[in-house]
């Protein structure tokens, strides 16, 4: 067993870069933009990783570098054809910015973002949402709100949701298994639109008192919504029937040709991008820069996770101690908790699979091949699955850090003038709205 055979400091590379995509975006924003010191940043945490699985383990570390090459090229193609597919879909003019119509909004955001991922969604509504509200002066909540369910609640029902989700179908979860966190979902959107419903009549209302005139007039000033891209909308319905066919022929004992799939989805793709027309990616400001991002500190976590996986799973079978200790989350809410907590400020992807592969060992399962969907296939390590899934996904909304499309909205909303929270302000919201929430979640639930 790997996991009882590698040394403690294999996974300072894994540490540090997450503590690098965490920290420098804050410390050293200028540095930490262009594209090619991330890449020089991923070349100097994995190379210790490569040396240590392809050359002093021999051929077993080679396996597992050559399987997660493999999970990494799924991955990438999906999460880019996606990000390529809804580039070319453009939403022209804006809806009335009532408190009803933006609850609609965020509401159809919740479910697109099982569809399009939260990424997609994110791109496609933000911008005819601050549209909508251009007349009002407080929309603050409205973003931070957004965040909280097209960002990342609103993405549990389907793997292409958010990428946690996609990293378990490739690992063998059967697409349709993360619709039985309908009740979850249902729970946490139903809660917030609530929420934010109230919340938003209130701040218009404030509005109202504070400011001349009608301003319920002037946000019921709208222009006619249209969906433009229907070559990119047929595109982005092949990439899901593509995902779906292929994931059913694996459960049914007949999996594709090695690379078949990501085949048909990055000529899906392709297509796209040559029928759609240019003026719809200028018009969303479309740009090649966040999934090269993506793909190249993705390339790095999927190296130098690797050890750390192969460590948890061992520690979580008894097979080794970490500083003395034994493994010591076993039950469902503590595996909601700590999912959660580390991805409130890492990346939720890798901290998905780093306890999926900690709760397979509890269940004698190693973390190689299809191991996640091991355990969706019984009761009580789904229950885990479950629990590892809500919390990654949901968690991930609690900082700007948690997940990608956080400080993407961030940005997008200031461009538009919109006044943001600090890092420690929108925690306060998170922490006031969300944390409640989840503490509920968990005594339902887990």
């Amino acid at each position: 067993m790997l996991g009882a055979q590698l040394p403690l400091a294999s996974a300072l590379p894994f540490v540090a870069l997450l503590a690098a995509i965490a920290l420098l975006p804050l410390v050293a924003p200028r540095w930490w933009h262009p594209n090619r010191n991330k890449a020089l940043l991923a070349v100097v945490v994995s190379v210790p990783v490569l040396w240590q699985l392809g050359i002093a383990l021999g051929e077993p570390g080679r396996a597992v570098l050559e399987e997660k090459l493999h999970e990494y090229v799924g991955f990438i193609v999906v999460i880019g054809a996606l990000f390529v597919i809804t580039g070319g879909i453009h939403v022209q003019g804006s809806l009335s910015g009532t408190p009803l119509v933006n609850t609609g909004m965020l509401g159809l955001g919740a479910v697109l973002a099982n569809l399009l991922g939260t990424t997609g969604a994110s791109v496609l509504l933000i911008r005819p949402l601050l549209r909508a509200n251009k007349s009002r002066r407080r929309t603050a909540h409205i973003v931070v709100f957004f965040i909280f369910l097209v960002a990342n609640c609103g993405g549990l029902l389907t793997p292409m949701g958010d990428p946690p989700l996609l990293l378990g179908f490739l690992k063998g979860v059967p697409f349709e298994w993360t619709l039985r966190l309908w009740p979850q979902w249902l729970t946490a959107t139903g809660v917030l639109l609530v929420l934010f419903n109230v919340w938003d009549q209130w701040a218009l209302n404030r509005e109202e008192r504070e400011r001349r005139g009608s301003q319920l007039e002037r946000v019921m000033v709208h222009e006619p919504l249209r969906v433009n891209g229907a070559s990119a909308v047929a595109a982005l319905g092949g990439v899901v029937f593509t995902i779906v066919a292929a994931g059913r022929a694996a459960a049914h004992g007949r999996p594709w040709a090695v690379g078949q799939q990501e085949a048909i989805i990055a000529v899906l793709a392709l297509i796209a991008y040559g029928a759609a027309p240019s003026e719809h990616r200028e018009r969303n400001a479309f740009t090649f820069g966040p999934i090269v991002e993506v793909a190249v500190l993705f390339a790095a976590i999927f190296v130098t996770m690797a050890p750390v996986l192969e460590i948890l799973n061992g520690w979580s079978q008894g097979a080794r101690t970490v500083l003395g200790m034994g493994f010591g989350v076993s039950q469902p809410w503590e595996f909601f908790w700590t999912t959660g907590a580390l991805s409130s400020v890492l990346d939720n992807a890798p901290t998905y699979l780093a306890f999926a592969a900690s709760a397979a060992g509890l269940s004698g399962i190693p973390p190689h091949g299809p191991f996640i969907g091991a355990l969706a296939l019984h009761p009580e390590p789904a229950r885990l699955l479950a629990a590892i899934a809500t919390g990654a996904v949901f968690m991930g909304a609690n900082t700007y850090i948690g997940n990608a499309p956080n400080f993407m909205v961030k940005a997008i909303a200031e461009e538009n003038g919109i006044k943001m929270p600090s890092f420690f302000g929108y925690m306060a919201y998170s922490c006031g709205i969300l944390l409640p929430l989840f503490g509920a979640i968990t005594l339902i639930f887990f």
